[in-house]
């Protein structure tokens, strides 16, 4: 009796998250609709994580900010989070301004060199 093994890591469950896309504009009497979406997903799937597609939003303000303040509340409520797709540059700018902070997906990670590295030497530099 032979058995073959089962490709992959066996103790790893790979569960793709449920994406929630969010049409633009949203109004507020949306909120409850979406809040009830985002709990019913996080049910279904098990994922822990929904991802909001926020490409669509249109321009970010108080409103946007409400919206996915509500969203994160519930699902954490619901024993999860939401993820950010797509999000504006300015809606990044002010989630961060009003002290959200949303983990993102396909986002350039920004910091400075560590000290003493050299990104490039040019001949004839001298050696620091």
């Amino acid at each position: 009796m032979s058995s073959r093994p089962v490709p992959g890591l066996p103790h790893v469950d790979a569960v793709t998250p449920a994406v929630l896309v969010l049409p633009g504009p949203v109004s507020r009497g949306e909120t409850p609709r979406l809040c009830d979406e985002v709990r019913a997903l996080l049910e279904a799937t098990r994922a822990g994580v929904i991802v909001c597609d926020v490409g669509g939003l249109g321009p970010p303000g108080l409103a946007v900010v409400d919206l996915l303040a509500r969203l994160e509340l519930t699902a954490r409520r619901a024993g999860g989070r939401i993820r950010l797709r797509d999000p504006d540059p300015a809606l990044h700018a002010l989630l961060d301004l009003v002290g959200l902070r949303f983990e993102t997906e396909r986002q350039v990670e920004e910091r400075e060199p560590p000290l003493g590295v050299e990104e490039a030497v040019e001949p004839g530099d001298a050696p620091v």
